[in-house]
């Protein structure tokens, strides 16, 4: 039987108690933040998005560390970002930094040579200067444009030493503004999923138009058009079926390879026929912008395998088979065969 590690637990090895106490400390060094959320954060959100270049997050030790999780949490949702190791920028890399970047800046103490090193420097370039650190009234605050405060009562660790609650408040402050940042330049679900292509999102946000055949790829033929020559428009297209059109453009109908097999069965000779008396009427649509789970959801109840994509007008511009859903990832197994 497992023993349980909460409530009151006399009995509980040191290592436990010691784990429950970094844990306390780090949570209030947390929630200490909450009141400095104010005015002076907003002011940095808001320099933030009006930044016509990068934002360029540095920071040496352990701090440079979170300073790399910022930059890439800033990139993937909508802001511009790369992360710039202080030792690297004196030899050579400052040359990545240029007047329209904004710099935020991760030191603790604020006193991190490196960076102190840098502070005219960047100055010098002109970009708009943020720090994050636990001092305000050190080197690095007093020469930058805007302060973030992530001060802490005592580092988690007992002897002092090692970088714990300072870097957690520093996370925690870091997400802060990446998401306010996030909501105010009103980056969507959509743009989140283009900066993760290859993420279970992206696919989940996928629309008919990103995967539809379109052009030689989408047949469509007239319903007086011949039973052969609307399979020789399947052939030449690869495809399952034929969108079948009146005069004016819009869909009547539909034609597959099932439409033709349970034909055949009847009329073992359909060369003279028209595609219009055999194809199947108001065939199941649907429009370019819903999303591809829909189309896979319509497709897996309805039992079929290719769905037209129509506009407004009725009209065909684009096929999606149950097929490009599996190129997509968007399916992993077919539930029935291809044309029942």
């Amino acid at each position: 039987m497992r023993s349980s590690t909460t409530g009151n637990d006399k009995a509980s090895p040191r290592s436990l108690r010691q784990a429950r106490e970094v844990l306390r400390i780090e949570s209030e060094a947390i929630r200490s933040l909450l009141s400095r959320v104010d005015r002076s954060f907003d002011r940095v959100v808001k320099t933030l998005s009006q930044t016509k270049g990068r934002i360029v997050v540095m920071g040496m030790g352990k701090p440079g560390i979170i300073a790399q999780k910022i930059s890439a949490t800033l990139s993937s949702t909508g802001s511009p970002s790369l992360w710039l190791h202080p030792a690297e920028a004196l030899h050579g890399d400052l040359g990545r930094i240029t007047r329209s970047d904004t710099i935020l800046v991760l030191s603790n103490s604020g006193e991190t040579e490196e960076i102190t090193r840098l502070l005219p420097l960047m100055r010098k370039i002109g970009a708009a200067l943020i720090a994050m650190t636990g001092n305000p009234r050190s080197t690095l605050a007093k020469n930058s444009d805007h302060v973030l405060d992530v001060g802490i009562k005592k580092e988690a660790c007992p002897l002092g030493l090692a970088p714990t609650a300072s870097t957690t408040a520093m996370l925690a402050m870091g997400d802060a503004l990446c998401i306010a940042l996030q909501e105010r330049r009103r980056f969507r679900r959509e743009d989140f999923a283009f900066f993760h292509p290859g993420g279970f999102l992206a696919k989940k946000l996928l629309k008919v138009k990103d995967i539809m055949r379109t052009g030689r790829s989408n047949p469509v033929v007239r319903e007086w058009t011949p039973v052969r020559e609307a399979l020789f428009a399947i052939t030449r297209a690869r495809a399952g079926s034929v969108s079948v059109v009146s005069r004016s453009g819009k869909l009547v109908g539909i034609f597959t390879d099932g439409d033709l097999r349970r034909h055949l069965r009847r009329e073992p000779d359909l060369s003279k026929e028209k595609i219009g008396a055999l194809m199947t009427r108001h065939p199941t649509t649907i429009g370019p912008d819903r999303l591809a789970t829909e189309a896979l959801r319509i497709l897996q109840e309805r039992k079929i395998d290719e769905l037209p994509v129509v506009d407004r007008r009725g009209k065909p511009v684009g096929l999606l088979d149950v097929q490009d859903l599996l190129k997509a990832g968007i399916v992993l197994e077919i539930g029935h065969d291809h044309g029942s």
